[in-house]
């Protein structure tokens, strides 16, 4: 699982943005998201940037499921 150094020197590469900027937007994009996503989701994200793994997927797939109208 990528890490969150990975991400920005992805995002980095991609925009061609310096790694503080690319940084800054990873955060932005992090809090929104731990913003708008349920609560048993938007705990995960900060695992997930650090690569850590988030356990049962299946769990996470269900729960995004949910949220874009399907079936748990």
């Amino acid at each position: 699982m990528a890490s969150m150094q990975e991400l920005v020197s992805l995002v980095s590469e991609k925009t061609g943005i310096s790694e503080d900027v690319a940084q800054q937007a990873v955060n932005i994009v992090l809090g929104y998201l731990k913003d708008r996503l349920p609560q048993p989701i938007a705990s995960k994200l900060d695992s997930v940037a650090q690569g850590q793994s988030i356990g049962d997927m299946s769990d996470l797939a269900g729960q995004l499921g949910g949220l874009f109208g399907g079936k748990k």
